[in-house]
């Protein structure tokens, strides 16, 4: 049996806020959430980033936000001008999609060049990069030869899904893609993990972030587990108690 503390769980969600339909009110009140759980990051509709890294300053969350998103058919160079504009706004890491028309017909070097060329506007301004598959509609041997150009170009994280597609996260997917990636690229899950126990076993598998929407039940339910009181929504405070630091680590959660 794995154990873990709450700060390893919270530090695995990217709390996304990409709906394209979610107003400023909305947008700001996701921020608080992540503010409130202690995710990884935020990953915000590209054009509230600066608003976002904004609020976010100060402390552990990060801003992150979407390249070519959702589809990955956009020219390289727009998907460059997304990268380098989303980092002047305090974006610190980046999701981008592949050209999935491209992987599809077998265009690899177009694919790989994509890919290369994002990353190294993200790497230039001290950035991570995320590199979406949206596996649902890829074979077993695209996948596979993703991860290899992934690997090779030294991405920091390969991700199943953009959670726009026909379908999202799968354990056969992350399993795929942790075996066939090196150990230094990591693994997000995204697409339909929506409670803690589907997270738990994506982390069992590999995955080290996962995209959530629905992170505060997912933490809440964490918290419970771990004997832990819940969080006084818009404040950050464990009841009347204080609020989460990555030393809140009592009580312990199997997998």
């Amino acid at each position: 049996m794995a154990e873990y503390g709450y700060a390893d769980i919270a530090g695995m969600i990217d709390h996304s806020l990409l709906q394209p339909f979610l107003s400023q009110d909305e947008l700001e009140r996701g921020i608080q959430v992540a503010l409130d759980y202690g995710t990884a990051t935020v990953c915000i509709l590209p054009y509230y980033v600066a608003r976002c890294a904004q609020r976010l300053a100060g402390t552990p969350v990060l801003a992150t936000t979407t390249v070519g998103f959702p589809h990955g058919a956009h020219v390289t160079s727009v998907k460059v001008a997304e990268a380098r504009q989303a980092l002047a706004d305090g974006a610190r890491e980046l999701d981008m999609v592949v050209n999935i028309s491209a992987v599809k017909s077998g265009a690899w070097d177009y694919v790989r060049r994509d890919i290369a060329e994002v990353l190294a506007a993200t790497r230039a301004a001290g950035g991570r990069l995320k590199v979406i598959f949206e596996n649902c509609y890829l074979n077993e041997a695209q996948k596979i030869r993703l991860c290899g150009i992934c690997g090779e170009l030294g991405v920091d994280w390969v991700k199943t899904s953009t959670g726009y597609g026909s379908g999202g996260a799968t354990e056969e997917d992350v399993a795929l893609m942790r075996r066939h990636s090196p150990p230094q690229v990591q693994v997000k899950a995204a697409g339909g993990i929506r409670d803690l126990d589907t997270l738990l076993r994506m982390r069992a598998l590999g995955a080290t972030r996962i995209g959530a929407t629905r992170t505060a039940a997912i933490l809440e339910e964490c918290r419970r587990r771990l004997g832990l009181p819940p969080i006084d929504p818009g404040t950050g405070c464990e009841g009347k108690s204080g609020g989460v630091s990555a030393a809140e680590t009592p009580g312990t959660i199997g997998r």
